[in-house]
């Protein structure tokens, strides 16, 4: 049975979750969770590496220990240690970590104290008002926990982009070797490149022998089987996606692929524009009365109604039905239109490879140009680099752009922006780096006033150059913090700093919106892997993905300059 990162990185995680429920040593939940994280950024699958042999503790935060039990994960598909942890900590107390507020230790108090193992319980609880009694809780508390669960109840799952293409892309695969079939497209949102995906809906053009259908509800992946026909099935993989299989036919394909793929609101916007002209659009064609004129492709559909293509990334009814009949549809940015990258990390800070290593990783990726752009000291989690260890590693670029080539290195840091607007290094040192990337890591909690303020503030800055991950979200996990967005737009225009759209699949932020925006103020935006290590760069196709539904064009992004233009513009904004 196949065995993905996600899986990996999701058990270890669980791990990390019981153990320190259990109360165990600090240093071991961090190193699962620091596993995790490692996991999740690897630009290729454990499994294949476990297959060829390859040394597992090569790769950053893994060890002896957690290399064995991921080389036990890929073979068994199971681990002992975790079953071992689920004999000694009730399973069901994990639910319980996935209401905000509750923390490992809150849970473990509310196990000891009153005996709450599941969110029925919890509720329970909470509504007879016995959290209030336990030190730390208190009747906000105890109303919060109340909301959060009433929340959790009518949340439908979701799961990161990038996280349903690792079992979006090999079920596709597998079906295309499936004798008589002839296509296999991925639908729905996903098609549409949105950040979270709800489910997966796949559509394949079949000769009338294949057997498609009867294989699907086979796949090793498939936990459950939800229904199956002729035409179509429905199944919830192990991992909880839930994929919807259609066979359509050749000369239907193109309706089904337009109706599976765009929003609810944009088909029904294409439906009325057919009805204007007397037609009926639906799944299986364009029909004048009973006679199909239309659908074999998409160009066909929208030809149908007057329309050019739309890309499926624009398909959500937010202007792109006008802008196709005016003429005004934007030639979408690319991932070959990247010239360089201007976030990411080495191991002076957070990272888990040195300079040179990343500098090669980005030439492989295509790239002419890296910012090495480190964490300042104020992330002192992250061993964020003070002004001395910032001096010696310009030094250390300077080296490495005398003898490398394909590439460039630029000198850059990540500086954080102290509660109060302040830059967390002095001008001194900003003075002599390429661009300064400014960033917030604390305080997420502040009035919408405050945060601007803050923003803006910082983003005044005579050395500021980059406003990284704008909003600072975190996907299915942390909500933007407050702030007004459109003010923060409007100051990158009249400072003439930029904003960045950060590519790691946790955050793209901006927010598609967002981008539009920035575009439509003439604010350039950098699509930046902020990698970690490696593989990270990886995830500048993710960035395309949200700067597409974003409606941004190649000229629309700083980093798809050349080099020398480049420099130009980061000069203007440097003092």
């Amino acid at each position: 049975m196949p065995v993905h990162n996600e899986d990996i990185a999701a058990i270890f995680e669980e791990m990390a979750d019981l153990l320190e429920i259990e109360g165990a040593n600090p240093f071991r939940v961090r190193a699962y969770r620091n596993a995790a994280r490692s996991v999740r950024s690897l630009g290729r699958e454990l499994a294949e590496m476990v297959a060829s042999g390859e040394d597992l503790t090569q790769l950053p935060g893994i060890g002896k220990d957690l290399a064995a039990k991921i080389i036990e994960m890929v073979r068994t598909g199971k681990v002992r240690a975790l079953e071992k942890l689920h004999r000694k900590v009730p399973a069901s107390l994990e639910d319980l970590l996935h209401i905000p507020g509750l923390g490992p230790r809150r849970v473990r108090r509310l196990f000891d104290e009153l005996g709450i193992e599941t969110l029925e319980q919890l509720a329970e609880a909470a509504r007879a008002g016995r959290l209030r009694t336990l030190p730390g809780f208190g009747a906000r508390t105890e109303q919060r926990i109340l909301d959060a669960l009433a929340a959790h109840r009518s949340q439908e799952r979701r799961f990161l982009y990038s996280v349903a293409r690792q079992y979006a892309e090999p079920l596709a695969a597998w079906l295309r070797k499936i004798p008589g079939v002839e296509r296999v497209v991925v639908a729905g949102s996903y098609r549409r490149g949105r950040e979270t995906v709800g489910d997966l809906d796949i559509l394949v053009t079949v000769r009338a022998d294949s057997p498609v259908m009867a294989r699907f509800v086979t796949y090793d992946e498939v936990a459950e089987v939800i229904s199956s026909g002729a035409t179509r099935a429905s199944v919830i993989l192990r991992s909880g996606l839930q994929v919807d299989l259609r066979v359509v036919t050749a000369h239907s394909l193109g309706a089904a692929l337009h109706y599976f793929t765009g929003s609810k609101a944009h088909n029904i916007q294409i439906r009325r524009l057919g009805q204007q002209r007397g037609l009926k659009i639906n799944e299986y064609g364009v029909f004048r009365g009973e006679r199909a004129i239309a659908g074999e492709s998409e160009d066909s559909v929208f030809a149908a109604v007057g329309l050019p293509y739309i890309p499926p990334e624009l398909r959500e009814n937010r202007g792109e039905i006008a802008a196709a009949r005016e003429g005004r549809l934007p030639r979408l940015i690319e991932r070959k239109d990247l010239r360089g990258d201007l976030h990411c990390h080495s191991r002076a800070s957070d990272g888990h490879a040195d300079i040179e290593t990343m500098a090669r990783a980005a030439r492989e990726a295509g790239l002419e140009y890296l910012a090495i752009t480190d964490h300042s000291r104020h992330l002192s989690v992250a061993r964020g680099l003070d002004e001395r260890r910032l001096l010696q590693q310009i030094e250390e670029i300077d080296r490495l752009n005398e003898r490398l080539h394909g590439i460039t290195l630029l000198k850059g840091i990540e500086v954080d922006i102290l509660e109060d607007g302040r830059l967390d290094l002095p001008d001194s040192v900003l003075a002599q780096l390429d661009l300064v990337v400014g960033a917030v890591h604390d305080h997420f909690g502040l009035s919408e006033k405050k945060q601007t303020a803050r923003l803006l503030r910082a983003m005044a800055h005579k050395y500021f150059t980059l406003l990284a991950h704008p909003s600072g979200r975190l996907l299915l996990k942390r909500e933007a913090y407050a702030v007004d967005m459109p003010r923060v737009v409007e100051a990158a225009r009249e400072r003439g700093c930029f904003l960045e759209l950060n590519a790691q699949p946790l955050r793209l932020d901006l927010k598609d919106n967002h981008c539009r925006l920035a575009r439509e103020r003439g604010v350039p935006l950098s699509i930046n892997s902020d990698s970690h290590g490696p593989d990270g760069f990886a995830n500048l196709a993710y960035g395309i993905n949200q700067a597409r539904r974003g409606w941004l064009e190649k000229g629309d992004v700083l980093n798809t300059l050349p080099l020398g233009k480049l420099r130009k513009r980061l000069r203007g904004t440097m003092g």
